[in-house]
């Protein structure tokens, strides 16, 4: 297992790190890597590479994020996670999360560096696949970076923002429309990643950055993983496809000193 847990932020942003648009994978350190050949959940852990839930307890959506089982919410087959999301046999919606540091904060999390998922993902209403990154320490405030949040009903493209939820103010929120799909199909595998340095948050499309925003104090830790395929928390959820899917190929992580 891949594991890295990175000293705190440096007092002075400029110091350290790669500052550069470009990302070339095969040049960087490779520190975290979730190939799907098996899977290793548990609902909290401890022990396990992912849990199923969000470590904190805050669970969100129109859907359940479920405890594994035989067959649900996580199948793996020929290297590719399977991500359902079904109604059970009293009709409520449940799926599937995994995030990869339990309830007191063991597991992998890394300070800067570039995170990626190659996915396929669902369409139409109420889908709402994701991939993302939290900051360890919450005291103050949450760090927050979605690279990847797709709103199956707006095809056209996702979303990807840079969030700090203050404890006591109003949030810091950051974001942008990614209008790919004009072109790409969002059911084909692409690469949806990340790249944080002590300057920036970039966002990259199979490679190619999309995005970037300056780093926030509070994105100056190290952040852990999740990826869910979770439904919105509205009537819409009820026009999803029973079941849906999302395909994960694989989760990485590099270093970038």
């Amino acid at each position: 297992m891949f594991s890295l847990l990175v000293e705190p932020a440096r007092s002075d942003p400029g110091v350290g790190g790669d500052t550069g648009d470009a990302v070339d994978p095969a040049a960087l350190s490779l520190t975290f890597a979730e190939e799907f050949d098996t899977l290793e959940v548990s609902e909290w852990g401890p022990g396990t590479r992912w849990i199923a839930h969000t470590p904190w307890s805050g669970d969100f959506g129109g859907a359940r994020f479920s405890a594994p089982m035989e067959g649900f919410p996580f199948t793996i087959e020929q290297g590719v996670l399977r991500i359902e999301a079904s109604r059970d046999k009293a009709d409520k919606w449940r799926s599937g999360l995994l995030a990869s540091v339990d309830p007191k904060g063991n597991g992998f999390a890394q300070q800067y560096g570039y995170f990626e998922m190659r996915a396929r993902l669902p369409t139409g209403p109420g889908v709402w696949p994701a991939f993302w990154l939290i900051g360890l320490d919450r005291s103050k405030a949450t760090a927050e970076v979605d690279v990847l949040e797709y709103y199956g009903d707006k095809p056209g493209g996702y979303s990807s923002a840079a969030h700090v939820w203050h404890r006591d103010a109003p949030p810091d929120s950051k974001g942008k429309r990614i209008n790919v799909f004009k072109d790409a199909d969002p059911t084909a595998y692409h690469t949806y990643g990340v790249k944080i340095d002590p300057m920036f948050i970039r966002m990259y499309f199979d490679g190619r950055m999309v995005w970037k925003t300056e780093t926030q104090p509070q994105h100056r830790q190290p952040m852990y993983v999740l990826l869910n395929l979770a439904l919105v928390d509205e009537e819409t959820r009820n026009m999803a496809a029973d079941p849906s899917y999302m395909f994960v190929d694989h989760v990485r992580a590099y270093s970038i000193d």
